[in-house]
């Protein structure tokens, strides 16, 4: 199922006077995440081998998308750096209990 985009061009053109394109960048990332997890699926179901491999070179391609959206939502978003941080030493830290 894909997610619905919680947002309205009222509100999202009120925000982008704050943090001007920080929420396109939200979306996007959104947006990558639901592309990736429909083709994974697509492909799970996929009997045709050749169908498969072309659904999962295509998650290869939106991971990376979403890759470019995180990089620039580090760039805009001031606070995300840390938090990513901040999360990632969280996991390290439960790894090893």
């Amino acid at each position: 199922m894909l997610s619905k985009i919680p947002f309205d061009m009222e509100k999202l053109e009120e925000l982008a006077k704050e943090e001007p394109d920080v929420e396109l960048v939200r979306i996007g990332i959104i947006a990558e995440l639901d592309a990736i997890n429909l083709y994974e699926q697509l492909a799970s179901l996929a009997k045709d081998k050749l169908v498969r491999k072309v659904f999962l070179d295509i998650v290869k391609e939106e991971k990376e998308h979403f890759g470019e959206f995180m990089e620039l939502l580090r760039n805009l978003d001031i606070e995300i750096e840390d938090a990513l941080e901040e999360g990632k030493e969280e996991v390290e830290e439960m790894r090893e209990e």
